[in-house]
């Protein structure tokens, strides 16, 4: 699939400015019920019989992610996903956005000895400058209220033009996920809450794609929220 590179308005486009993170570590005994080590990812990624996704779901959601910054006109130089996990993700997309520079964000420090990721937490990490792209999939659900308001709110100073961003939620649990595949042993909050955090500085394209406020990006009225 082909990356736009001709919108000359994007290109001049920069985000308004916003304090500096708190640090915090994304681990700490308050903030997280979860240690990520090999047993954690051998139940929910490297086994088959109780992965939460397959390759053909990941495949399907890098076509999705491609499609979208293509259909909004946005060239994508560089990508961030916070929690790369086991970068199956990370693989197909650089597949289809292959003249992006890759920034793979993991807290697990086990999954960063395997497979080389950058160590780091969302809700902390600082870049020279923003992203055109920030994913990230199934991962603030394991922060604390605090951590979790501070990694939304970073998203704004590290996306630039599109985020993809999902978390399990209290509705997900109860009527959509396979609870024999899912980690329940997690922070639960509802739609909103997210929705009203994230709504400050991005607008909603649905789907689990938002654009950045002020980010020359068009969204037909009958696309958004």
């Amino acid at each position: 699939m082909p990356e736009h590179t001709s919108n000359n308005a994007y290109e001049r486009f920069e985000p308004t400015a916003l304090d500096q993170p708190t640090r915090h570590n994304l681990f700490s005994s308050d903030s997280s019920p979860m240690q990520f080590e090999r047993e954690y990812y051998q139940r929910f990624y490297y086994d088959p019989r109780t992965a939460v996704a397959t390759r053909a779901e990941m495949r399907a959601r890098a076509r999705l992610i491609a499609a979208f910054v293509a259909h909004v006109g946005l060239p994508v130089r560089r990508v961030l996903e916070a929690g790369c996990g086991t970068g199956v993700l990370r693989a197909e997309l650089r597949k289809l956005l292959p003249r992006a520079h890759y920034t793979a964000l993991e807290a697990s420090a086990y999954l960063c000895r395997r497979h080389g990721w950058r160590h780091g937490h969302i809700e902390e990490f600082r870049a020279r400058a923003p992203f055109d792209l920030v994913i990230c999939y199934d991962v603030l659900q394991y922060l604390d209220g605090g951590n979790a308001t501070r990694a939304l709110r970073n998203f704004a100073r590290l996306t630039r033009g599109a985020l993809y961003f999902s978390a399990l939620t209290r509705g997900d649990l109860a009527r959509n996920c396979d609870r024999a595949r899912t980690d329940a042993d997690v922070h639960l909050r509802s739609a909103h809450w997210y929705r009203t955090r994230l709504r400050r500085h991005f607008r909603e394209a649905g789907l689990g794609f938002w654009l950045r406020r002020g980010a020359p990006l068009t969204l037909w009225e009958l696309e958004s929220q």
